[in-house]
């Protein structure tokens, strides 16, 4: 199972997520039937670490964020990877529109597995300060917590 999660610029929401999706992965003693890994459907940072509010949240919960690095989206993540998760709607229309026949199926809205919960976006914290990087790592962990068990049955 492979699993790409998708911002904007790929130094905030994207990274957070692929980082705490694959603590919880290796945790779950999984490492080897998933893989992990985040984009963003600009190529704005490329090869840029994640954003130093979004280094010093990881650092307080105790997640590494050692080696990820902003990417852009590619045409070939659309057949690589088996479930393309949007932080945003803005986010998930692009990878609909850009998706190749045959693999919109696996493009889901991140938040969308969080079914009592109103809210469907992860905010941008890009321009706020640590407190709204706080706020999305509060969104983020427990969606990937959700997701980790709901593909847990297609690896085992």
């Amino acid at each position: 199972m492979q699993v790409l999660f998708v911002c904007t610029g790929n130094i905030c929401r994207s990274p957070t997520a692929e980082a705490v999706f694959r603590d919880k992965v290796v945790k779950a003693g999984l490492g080897d039937a998933i893989t992990v890994d985040s984009a963003g459907t600009t190529d704005w940072h490329t090869g840029e670490q994640p954003s130093p509010h979004a280094q010093t949240t990881m650092r307080k919960y105790g997640i590494d964020f050692s080696g990820v690095r902003a990417r852009p989206l590619q045409a070939s993540d659309y057949i690589d990877f088996d479930l393309l998760l949007a932080m945003d709607e803005g986010h998930y229309k692009h990878l609909i529109a850009h998706a190749p026949e045959g693999t919109k199926d696996k493009i889901r809205l991140f938040l969308a597995v969080m079914d009592q919960d109103e809210r469907t976006e992860v905010p941008d914290p890009y321009y706020g300060g640590i407190e709204d990087y706080e706020f999305t790592f509060g969104l983020i962990e427990p969606a990937c917590e959700a997701w980790l068990e709901k593909v847990k049955p297609a690896v085992r």
